[in-house]
């Protein structure tokens, strides 16, 4: 009997809810540390990063008029999948990461954690960073934080230094999602497959279509589409620490967008990257006889 062969995969992109090739047709390969070969993976185009914005747009609307209930419920069913997935993100993580099983352990479980805290956050953020002012007459004066819109992301790279790639595509997409904002995030490129293995898990949850779009392929030459693009509202530089990134803060100025600038490692938890998301909206409301 002759050996089975092996049948090398091909991954694809995460746009609005599908698996889409590039338009551009190319591909990459993925290798492990040990420079074996691993995967094929899609090599985004700019064609492809303007449909990514055109199905975060177009899902931005549903996904802020959720309840935060609703949308902290779905993040923690994101967190559910990824657990009863765990032990094919170990796998791809020792793989594709090249990190050892123990480590690979820890960086889902902590993956894992991040969900549960941001979704923790969805229904109680409000009445940390809203507030009642004080103002001088019969008014009330009251400040909400409400969904920038549209924000496009450069997920942590350095994967040999900072783990297998998962850890640091869910520190950067969970905040976003948290007050309502859609998202186009850019993975690893060296280490793409855990990325495409969550967008597997998105699109098998209670996420809509084209809330979470996840390109693989080179940063840079996908960023300055996404950073000039006029409908993505914010932009997160995050792990653009290698890149050109002064040139991208410049080309998001001219669309007025606001900008995280590159952090060195996977972001912690922090309430602060949920409100970097928002606008504050104030309102005023007369009381008594006016």
């Amino acid at each position: 009997m002759t050996a089975h062969l092996t049948i090398p995969k091909t991954y694809k992109l995460y746009i609005g809810g599908a698996f889409p090739r590039s338009e551009s047709g190319r591909t990459y390969e993925v290798a492990t540390r040990s420079g074996a070969f691993l995967a094929n993976a899609a090599k985004a185009s700019r064609k492809d990063a303007r449909d990514a914005v055109v199905a975060a747009r177009a899902a931005q609307s549903g996904w802020a008029g959720a309840t935060a209930y609703n949308r902290g419920q779905v993040l923690y069913r994101i967190a559910e999948l990824l657990e009863g997935r765990r032990a094919q993100f170990v796998d791809e993580l020792r793989s594709a990461g090249g990190v050892t099983e123990a480590a690979a352990q820890r960086e889902v479980d902590a993956a894992i954690d991040v969900w549960v805290w941001y979704a923790g956050w969805a229904d109680k953020y409000l009445q940390v960073t809203g507030n009642g002012n004080a103002v001088s007459g019969p008014y009330f004066n009251i400040s909400t934080p409400e969904p920038t819109g549209v924000v496009a992301a450069i997920a942590p790279q350095d994967a040999a230094a900072w783990g297998g790639g998962l850890l640091g595509l869910v520190s950067v997409i969970a905040p976003v999602l948290v007050s309502g904002n859609t998202l186009v995030v850019v993975a690893s490129e060296s280490t793409p497959l855990p990325a495409i293995s969550l967008a597997e898990v998105l699109a098998t949850s209670d996420v809509p279509g084209g809330v979470v779009n996840i390109l693989t392929g080179s940063p840079a030459e996908i960023a300055p589409w996404l950073a000039s693009h006029a409908d993505v509202n914010a932009l997160d530089l995050t792990g653009a620490e290698g890149m050109d990134w002064i040139d991208l803060q410049i080309a998001a100025a001219d669309t007025l967008k606001r900008v995280l600038p590159p952090e060195s490692g996977i972001p912690t938890p922090s309430l602060d990257r949920v409100q970097f998301y928002t606008e504050t909206k104030t309102v005023w409301h007369p009381k008594g006889i006016v």
